[in-house]
């Protein structure tokens, strides 16, 4: 029987994040091999996750950072099945580790990012090494990017919400643009502007406004007009530019940013979200 001691139980503890005792038999069963072991403690994570496939990962935590630059920005969110885990500094430090190498690495998408490695282990499979310690259900489940003259995060206390955004200008004040990256989380707008919505979302809300008039009991000659009334009414609650500034009621967006800078835009935004 193959004989452990300590150091190899840490250094596949290091490898894998795997507990104590999950090490050790997986050291056993492999006779000593660490590749061998890993496979093991991999094969128990995929095991628990089958398991748990039918859970609701409905906690986790939502990141946002920006190169060094601030002319790329990335946003992910890791879930898991309860806060106790979510609020772990390994199980926040593991999605930090995550996203940096997305920052690090600019995949196209989410399953690019999947396929990362960081110490020559992918992310996909250092989530199900997470799983095989944790005990839990883990996705990595959002992944989106921006790249702009500047980029700006927002991550709003507890990790459960997060917004990156883009601006025109790279000498944009920076107070500035918190304020509307904090826009975008509070407010979630569905489109910069106006002319972003596409139009099928523009007609889906027409026939939404004309069946609520209709439900009302208002007269066929007023359905459209009240339709219209309504689509204008979720243009300015739902384009960030219309939208009233969160600081500042009196003021939409578009005009806070006119008086900081007449020519300074949004180019892009992405907003996550768990529980908010």
């Amino acid at each position: 029987m193959y004989q452990i001691n300590a150091t190899d139980i840490s250094k596949l503890r290091k490898i894998t994040g795997a507990g104590m005792m999950d090490c050790k038999n997986a050291l056993i069963e492999a006779e000593g091999d660490y590749d061998k072991a890993i496979e093991v403690i991999r094969k128990k994570g995929q095991a628990v996750a089958n398991k748990r496939a039918d859970r609701i990962a409905g906690e986790g935590v939502v990141l946002a950072k920006v190169t060094e630059d601030n002319k790329f920005g990335a946003i992910i969110a890791l879930n898991c099945e309860t806060d106790f885990v979510a609020k772990n500094d390994n199980f926040v430090a593991f999605t930090e580790s995550i996203l940096d190498a997305a920052i690090k690495n600019n995949p196209e998408n989410l399953e690019s990012l999947k396929q990362i490695k960081i110490n020559n282990t992918s992310i996909e499979n250092l989530v199900t090494d997470k799983i095989a310690a944790i005990g839990e259900k883990i996705e990595l489940s959002y992944f989106e990017k921006i790249t702009a003259d500047k980029v700006v995060t927002y991550i709003h206390p507890g990790n459960k919400l997060a917004s990156i955004i883009g601006f025109n200008k790279n000498n944009a004040e920076l107070t500035v643009c918190k304020d509307i990256a904090m826009q975008v989380a509070a407010m979630n707008p569905v489109a910069i502007d106006i002319k972003d919505i596409p139009q099928n979302v523009v007609d889906k809300e027409i026939e939404i406004g004309k069946e609520q008039a209709r439900l009302e009991g208002k007269p066929e000659n007023m359905v459209e007009k009240i339709a219209m009334g309504k689509l204008n009414k979720f243009y300015k609650e739902s384009t960030l530019l219309n939208q009233d500034f969160i600081k500042d009621s009196k003021k939409t967006v578009k005009q806070y940013l006119n008086e900081a800078d007449k020519d300074l835009t949004v180019t892009a935004f992405k907003r996550c979200s768990l529980n908010i």
